[in-house]
């Protein structure tokens, strides 16, 4: 059982890598959908695995054993090895859920924040403007959500990057963005190595989006100027929680030179970029499953509702 855990323990620290090589070969939004459902199916096999440990190991003292009625405590490894793995899947599972705890009560403390601010705010349709002087401008979700831009940031860039600029976030919120950043932030909380995934997330949300504004303005070099204005005038620590994508999010100057190339197209490699992520997932779940098959299997055994052979 221990052994078919290995997979979904291990394989987040090889994500970021392979995320890496495969998404550059995605369009953007199949990169978006593809590295979004690899975080959460290996945040889901890595608790799933850690959970497993955890039940096998606490089944192996005689007094839990007898709570689970047991007629014997399990067997699935020496003390040795139960003790410490146990101990490792507790304090692995305890860390995840601080970690996860932690960030869902921060966003919400900044989605609040956000929410107050616009009631100070000039609104037009679904823009509203906030009187500051610092550059900022998101698109906030909610019933409904709004494109937010500060006076600052307006008056930074010229009338046709503005539109560029309203554009992108539109299509922040046309394309309901938030919940793929939302999904692999708490993702990828839950393992320390998965953070380079959130990032290629990030990433790829707002290539979807910077390739959306290009397509509504007919101008790949006039979104990438404002992207790259709108990112020199921007405010580092905007009160804003981390699902609100932003035009000046993610790695700017790689955003700024695939908006001053061709539309992306298929790359020759693309199925095998996505193959692989897919790969990395399926092996992951599939592995997981399988372990805890067999953990519920031994326990059927220990209850005396099977008989080996």
């Amino acid at each position: 059982m221990i052994a078919a855990l290995l997979v979904p323990l291990l394989m987040p620290f090889a994500a970021p890598a392979l995320a890496r090589w495969a998404a550059p070969r995605l369009r953007p939004v199949a990169a978006m959908w593809a590295l979004t459902a690899t975080a959460c199916v290996l945040a889901a096999g890595w608790l799933a695995a850690l959970g497993a440990l955890l039940l096998a190991g606490t089944l192996t003292v005689s007094a839990v054993a007898r709570l689970g009625h047991l007629i014997h405590p399990l067997g699935v490894a020496p003390a040795v090895v139960s003790g410490p793995v146990t101990v490792f899947a507790l304090g692995a599972l305890a860390v995840c859920g601080r970690a996860v705890i932690r960030s869902v009560l921060f966003q919400l403390r900044q989605y609040r924040t956000a929410r107050g601010h616009l009631r100070d705010a000039t609104t037009a349709g679904d823009l509203s403007i906030l009187d500051r002087p610092e550059a900022d401008a998101y698109a906030l979700p909610g019933n409904p959500g709004r494109v937010v831009v500060t006076s600052g940031m307006l008056r930074s860039l010229d009338g046709p990057e503005r539109e560029a600029l309203l554009a992108h976030e539109r299509a922040h919120l046309t394309g309901r963005h938030h919940y793929f950043l939302a999904a692999a932030d708490l993702a990828t909380r839950c393992h320390p190595a998965m953070g380079g995934l959130r990032d290629a997330v990030g990433l790829a949300v707002e290539r979807v989006a910077d390739e959306a504004a290009a397509e509504t303005v007919g101008d790949r070099g006039l979104t990438a100027r404002a992207i790259g204005r709108a990112a020199l005038a921007g405010r580092a620590g905007s009160s804003r929680p981390g699902f609100a994508a932003s035009a000046v999010g993610g790695p700017v100057p790689k955003r700024v030179r695939a908006m001053l190339g061709p539309a992306p197209v298929p790359h020759r490699l693309a199925t095998a970029a996505a193959g692989l992520l897919l790969a990395c997932s399926v092996a992951a779940g599939a592995e997981a499953t399988a372990g805890l098959v067999s953990l519920h299997h031994t326990v059927e055994i220990a209850q005396g509702e099977l008989h080996d052979g």
